[in-house]
């Protein structure tokens, strides 16, 4: 199975990209892990990718893109794989189904979380960074962004919308339940 996950930050898209990609035997493809590795190992794409991060922009779409190719042609990735964190924008729906295909993807998981729970979960995490301001504009960034995609993916019938509050292992089943 291809599988994207989307939902906003804090949601758990990492951590049950993590639990579905174990249970279906498929590797979970985060864009921004990627990154992070590449940059950890001091590689040209993380030298090139480190200033970029660092200034809190995304990084081009083409380097993300053959970074994303590169990664899915792997072995592992032979049966299928979950995307984590792209796309995010329409031109990076379009760069992936010219990489995929426009039915490269068997279906599109989208965590439906309340914006005041999730609000709550994220501010008990204690992070300096997440006060009420920051995590409901991120909220409201998100709901921007996304929506286009979301619209994009509901025509041509990919999504699934999963509620994404609860413990760990419920909210793996119902993602689980929305893909058979």
């Amino acid at each position: 199975m291809r599988l994207l996950f989307i939902g906003p930050p804090g949601a758990g898209k990492g951590t049950q990209a993590d639990q579905v990609a174990d249970r279906l035997g498929v590797p979970h493809i985060s864009t921004g892990e990627m990154f992070r590795d590449h940059v950890a190992r001091g590689t040209d794409l993380g030298k090139q990718v480190e200033s970029i991060m660092a200034a809190g922009d995304y990084v081009p779409d083409e380097v993300t893109v053959a970074l994303l190719e590169d990664r899915i042609r792997q072995q592992d990735a032979a049966n299928g794989y979950i995307l984590d964190g792209f796309p995010r924008t329409e031109a990076q729906v379009e760069s992936l189904d010219r990489l995929i295909g426009v039915d490269g993807l068997d279906k599109v998981v989208v965590l439906d979380v309340d914006e005041d729970e999730l609000t709550e979960r994220m501010m008990a995490r204690g992070r300096a960074d997440d006060t009420e301001e920051t995590i409901r504009n991120r909220f409201q960034v998100y709901q921007g962004q996304t929506q286009p995609l979301l619209d994009i993916y509901d025509s041509r019938g990919l999504t699934a919308k999963v509620n994404g509050l609860g413990e760990i292992e419920e909210v793996t089943e119902r993602i689980i339940r929305a893909l058979r």
